[in-house]
C-alpha cells in the first residue's frame, strides 16, 4: 500500500484561501487609493463629518439592521419550529397551533447583528456571518435544517431585493447627461439581467423540488457546526427534525406569501434607507446631493462591494467604488474615501458588541437552549 500523499484539489485549495486571498487584495486596492490621493484632505473631510454625523451614521445603521432583522424573523413567522430538543415533526411541517414555541422576534434582530458584525469585521467571504447566524438559532432549540432553510430564504430575498434596487440606481443613471453615465448604466444592466438569471435559479433550486445536491452538500456542514449546539446529554438517538428540502417547502409555501411579502418589503426598505447614510454624510462635510445622486452613489457602490464578495467586508473595492461612482457627480475622490471611511464607522460600532455577544451565547448555549418538550 501506497504511502504516497494524495494530491489535493487545486480549486479546493483556492477556496480556502479565498477570504485571506481577498483581504490581502483589498488591503492593496486601499493603499494604493489613499497613497494616490491627498491623506490630508482626506483627513480634513472625514473631520468634518463630526461626532453628531458620525452618531446620525451609526443609528441609521442600527435601523438598517434591525428591518433585515425584522425580515428573517418574518420567514419563520406561523411556522412550528421543531429542533434536536422537541422532537421530530411527523408530517409536513405545522403551524404554531400545534403548542411548539415561536422565537421571539428580538432573538433575529440579535442575530442579523452578529451575523453583520461576523461579516463586516472577520477575515471571512461575506457568507460567515451566516453560517454563525443560522449556528446561534439553533440555540432557540430551531432544528438546524429550518435554520439554514431560513438563511437561504433570507440570502435570496437579500440579493433579489439588492438587484432591483441596483436597477432602480441604473434606471436613474441613464437619465443623466454624459456618455460614462450611460456607458455605466448599461454595464450595470448587462449585469442586472445576469443577477436576474442567477437569483431565478437559486429559487427555483429552493422552491420547485431540487434541493437535493444542495441538501447533500449542507447536511455535512450542518453537523459539524451545528451539532455542536446540543447540549451534552443529548439523546443521540433521538429523531432529527425536518430535512432541508421539507424546511424551504414550508417557508416558500404558497400559504405564507403575506409574511414573504412582508420580508420582501423590509430589505427593500433597508436597501432604501442606506442612502440616507451617503446624504448625512456628505450633507456634514458640505456637499449638496440629489435624492438621485444618493440612490445611485448606495446602490451602485453596494452593488460593486456584493460583486468583490470573497473581499472581506469589501476592503477597498468599497473605497474604490464611491470614487468611481462619484466621480460621475463631480464629487472629488478624497471626499469620495472620506465617505467609504464613515460608512465605516458603524462596522466598527456596531459589530464589536455583536462579536461579544456571539461568544457570551456561546459560552452560555445551555442556558439559552430551549428546555426539552
Amino acid at each position: 500500500m501506497s504511502d504516497a500523499p494524495v494530491a489535493r484539489s487545486p480549486w479546493r485549495w483556492l477556496l480556502r484561501r479565498l477570504p485571506l486571498l481577498g483581504t490581502l487584495a483589498g488591503l492593496a486596492l486601499g493603499t494604493w487609493l489613499v497613497a494616490t490621493n491627498d491623506l490630508s484632505a482626506i483627513g480634513a473631510a472625514f473631520g468634518r463629518i463630526g461626532v453628531a454625523g458620525l452618531a446620525g451614521i451609526v443609528v441609521v445603521r442600527a435601523l438598517i439592521i434591525l428591518l433585515c432583522g425584522l425580515a428573517w424573523a418574518r420567514l419563520l413567522d406561523g411556522l412550528a419550529l421543531p429542533g434536536p430538543l422537541s422532537g421530530p415533526l411527523s408530517g409536513p411541517l405545522a403551524r404554531s397551533s400545534t403548542g411548539a414555541k415561536p422565537v421571539e422576534t428580538g432573538a433575529f434582530v440579535i442575530l442579523r447583528f452578529v451575523r453583520e458584525g461576523v461579516n463586516v469585521l472577520l477575515p471571512v467571504a461575506s457568507v460567515g456571518g451566516e453560517v454563525v447566524g443560522g449556528r446561534l438559532l439553533t440555540f432557540w432549540g430551531v432544528a438546524g435544517s429550518l435554520a439554514a432553510a431560513s438563511l437561504l430564504a433570507d440570502m435570496l430575498i437579500q440579493v433579489a431585493t439588492q438587484v432591483a434596487f441596483t436597477g432602480l440606481g441604473a434606471g436613474l443613471l441613464w437619465r443623466l447627461p454624459g456618455e460614462a453615465a450611460a456607458t455605466l448604466a448599461r454595464w450595470t444592466v448587462e449585469v442586472a439581467a445576469v443577477a436576474v438569471a442567477a437569483v431565478a435559479a437559486f429559487f427555483a433550486l429552493q422552491r420547485f423540488g431540487s434541493a437535493r445536491g444542495l441538501e447533500r452538500r449542507l447536511s455535512g456542514l450542518l453537523r459539524r457546526l451545528l451539532r455542536p449546539a446540543e447540549p451534552d446529554g443529548a439523546d443521540a438517538s433521538a429523531p432529527a427534525g425536518p430535512s432541508i428540502r421539507e424546511a424551504l417547502d414550508a417557508v416558500w409555501a404558497r400559504d405564507r406569501r403575506g409574511p414573504l411579502a412582508q420580508s420582501v418589503a423590509l430589505h427593500g426598505l433597508a436597501w432604501l434607507l442606506g442612502a440616507a447614510e451617503i446624504w448625512l454624510v456628505l450633507a456634514c462635510i458640505g456637499v449638496e446631493a440629489s435624492l438621485t445622486e444618493v440612490l445611485v452613489l448606495e446602490s451602485l457602490s453596494q452593488a460593486i462591494k456584493s460583486a468583490a464578495f470573497p473581499v472581506p467586508s469589501g476592503l477597498g473595492v468599497q473605497e474604490g467604488g464611491f470614487v468611481f461612482v462619484g466621480a460621475l457627480f463631480g464629487l472629488d475622490a478624497d471626499t469620495a474615501i472620506a465617505l467609504s471611511l464613515a460608512k465605516r464607522v458603524p462596522d466598527v460600532v456596531l459589530g464589536l458588541p455583536a462579536l461579544l455577544v456571539w461568544q457570551t451565547l456561546e459560552a452560555r448555549r445551555a442556558q439559552v437552549l430551549a428546555p426539552r418538550a
